[in-house]
């Protein structure tokens, strides 16, 4: 059956390509795992699938044989002249010297040319190489196709380098674990493990699965999961993650998910399919680059046939060696491996720190914004409330009152209900709660013994008519009001502390010119207390997720770019709006890192004007490597056409940029931010 090529909904080809032809020799070479869903070659594809796991050496051989005779004939040729190294002798070691580094170049041409991609990388070096064979030019014809073989091999190596920080991850998670089975530990194979098995996790051992701490307390090095070796102390009942690292004493683990269902897999699937959301830079280069490359075929034909009308003493041969000139200069591989290499070197950067980015794209939006909007609970606070007093009035039972209180927010996974169950205790399994209702942006709702019970904010008090005799504005913890029976009985104020590197974030945001504004649901004074604090442009309370869209919306109105910072749950109206939503906390929630467009994983608000360098330094470098890649080509080609440039020139614009431009894309994954 005729091979049909594949294109996505931009337009970029997403089979048969040098980049594609890369990635999955990098794959190959470095034993790519299974859990990358990469798409799967048939036979009918006929890449060249025989050799896996090569090492370098392997890689550069048939280069280190093609250079050693390439040297060896240009030294007969012009150093130690041999009298036999004439002739049929001479083509045929030229010819050897050819194949190890020009035959797979041939062969992808061909392949190429029967899928119906006929003006591609690999039929212009062919042209090139065979055209300066046929005008006896072969030490050049071998060199270029040399060094394109050896810019090949470096392309590889450096897509493999910068995929290495993301498959890193995946050395976090043992082959093995050992489980309890009637109190016996036994080793088994981690892939094996069933949900509710015992890990028996000793000091110093890497969790192979996600888990629930049996243990009372237990401490572990997340840096593999968040890119932070701060140690995080869990306690019993809490979540585990595959890849964390146990710090002191043998603890306990039950697993509560797959193997190939863990919190790491998905991240690694994430950052894996993030590479296949191209960036607006990458598609036009794509698409440029199907355009370019005929064109320049066709401008070779002219170089070397039209001037036969023009030029009174025309050479066939001399201007057939511009038309071959023209065509090496033009091949287009610095600007198709570079620029992708450098996106994926920018994912892979952020990924180390603890940063997921869902698609190249947003490195792009995250380089040029403008305005950082941000949630308060959970994203520049911790999350983390604590009660700090109780004032009901006097008719009522405190005890009684708390206690149902607790009964309605168990209904609720708000941290103000964490906080209000911790104070309390445990739940009255007697109290009976009917026709429970969520009030968004107010509050709970129920019914109990034929009594109705409020509990939430003071905006609810005044949704169901309930009067209260005090200034709610003229306390600044968070207050959360009770009613019951249609009374108002007081409140409980509760408060969260602000997170440690909080002042550095904003700091910096300021520092890079962008604009702040939190937005929150909590009561305005509190918001106004922590942006006051924090040093926040604009900070607005009191504001149900409608009232969030209507403000980013006004920003928005002025043509400027927003990120929104928030749990990506919650606000999903407001992160679908932003132009790049951010969620804090992936490694708490799946829904969060399916929302969202970037994860900072360790709740870390500093990670934002991270990941917005990170956005910056990679556009840098891409728009490095295309303007080097069309200034160099750019010269080149008119000294070429005007028969100044020989094969040498041509090579170095060639190969010679594609490396440069390869060397400066891997510089990100070296750089601090």
């Amino acid at each position: 059956m005729k091979h049909q090529h594949k294109y996505d909904a931009n337009g970029k080809q997403l089979c048969c390509t040098l980049e594609e032809k890369i990635n999955m020799k990098t794959d190959k070479d470095s034993g790519c795992c299974t859990t990358h869903k990469e798409p799967k070659h048939s036979d009918d594809d006929r890449h060249d699938h025989s050799s896996s796991n090569q090492t370098t050496f392997q890689m550069f051989m048939p280069a280190i044989i093609s250079f050693v005779l390439l040297l060896v004939a240009i030294g007969f040729d012009n150093y130690f002249t041999q009298s036999w190294f004439t002739g049929w002798v001479r083509i045929v070691w030229y010819i050897v010297a050819y194949i190890p580094v020009g035959f797979p170049v041939l062969k992808e041409a061909f392949e190429s040319i029967r899928k119906g991609e006929i003006f591609s990388e690999f039929l212009l070096m062919s042209i090139a190489t065979i055209g300066a064979f046929a005008i006896a030019e072969f030490p050049e014809g071998v060199a270029v196709m040399l060094f394109y073989a050896i810019g090949e091999i470096f392309q590889t190596l450096a897509v493999q380098r910068a995929k290495a920080n993301i498959k890193s991850l995946l050395d976090q998670r043992p082959d093995e674990v050992t489980i309890l089975e009637n109190n016996v530990a036994k080793t088994i194979k981690a892939a094996t493990a069933k949900i509710d098995d015992i890990i028996q996790l000793k000091a110093g051992e890497k969790l192979g699965l996600d888990g629930e701490l049996l243990s009372d307390t237990a401490s572990f090095n997340t840096a593999a999961l968040t890119g932070e070796s701060k140690p995080d102390t869990k306690a019993k009942g809490e979540a585990v993650l595959a890849g964390m690292i146990n710090l002191n004493s043998v603890c306990q683990v039950k697993v509560t998910t797959a193997y190939s269902d863990s919190k790491l897999s998905k991240i690694l699937e994430m950052v894996q399919d993030a590479t296949a959301k191209k960036a607006p830079t990458e598609l036009f280069i794509r698409k440029f680059a199907k355009i370019y490359t005929p064109i320049v075929v066709l401008l070779a034909i002219l170089i070397c046939v039209v001037p036969m009308l023009f030029v009174a003493d025309y050479q066939f041969r001399d201007w057939l060696y511009r038309a071959l000139v023209f065509l090496v200069i033009s091949c287009p591989c610095a600007l198709v491996i570079s620029i992708p290499l450098g996106y994926f070197g920018g994912i892979g950067a952020a990924s180390k720190n603890g940063i997921l980015f869902k698609g190249s794209n947003f490195l792009d939006v995250m380089a040029s914004i403008q305005n950082v909007v941000m949630d308060k609970t959970g994203t520049m606070t911790e999350g983390v409330f604590k009660v700090q007093e109780v004032v009901f009035n006097s008719d009522f039972s405190k005890t009684e009152i708390l206690q149902l209180v607790n009964a309605l927010e168990s209904q609720s996974t708000h941290p103000v209900a964490t906080a209000i169950h911790q104070y309390v205790g445990k739940i009255d399994s007697t109290i009976i709660l009917k026709d429970v209702e969520e009030i968004s942006g107010h509050g709970l709702k129920a019914n109990i013994n034929g009594k109705e019970l409020l509990v939430g904010n003071f905006k609810l008090m005044d949704k169901f008519s309930i009067t209260y005799d005090i200034d709610p504005t003229s306390i600044v913890y968070t207050l959360i009001a009770v009613a019951y029976d249609k009374k108002f009985v007081g409140y409980l104020t509760i408060a969260d502390s602000i997170k440690e590197d909080a002042q550095i974030t904003i700091d910096k945001l300021k520092a890079l010119g962008i604009k702040t504004t939190m937005l929150s649901g909590d009561k305005n004074t509190v918001v106004q207390f922590v942006a006051k604090s924090l040093g926040i442009t604009n900070a607005f309370g009191d504001l149900l997720p409608e009232d969030k869209v209507n403000k980013v919306k006004e920003i928005i109105a002025k043509n400027e770019t927003v990120a929104f910072v928030g749990d990506g749950v919650n606000d999903a109206p407001v992160v679908a709006l932003s132009n790049v939503g951010i969620a804090m906390g992936g490694l708490g929630s799946d829904a969060t890192i399916e929302t969202a467009d970037l994860v900072i994983q360790d709740d870390m608000p500093s990670k934002i004007p991270m990941a917005i360098n990170i956005g910056k330094q990679t556009k840098k470098i891409v728009w490095q490597n295309i303007i080097l890649a069309f200034i160099v080509k750019a010269i080149v080609l008119v000294l070429g056409a005007g028969g100044l440039a020989t094969m040498w020139e041509a090579v170095f614009a060639d190969v010679g940029v594609a490396l440069l431009a390869i060397l400066n894309a891997v510089r990100i994954q070296r750089m601090r931010f």
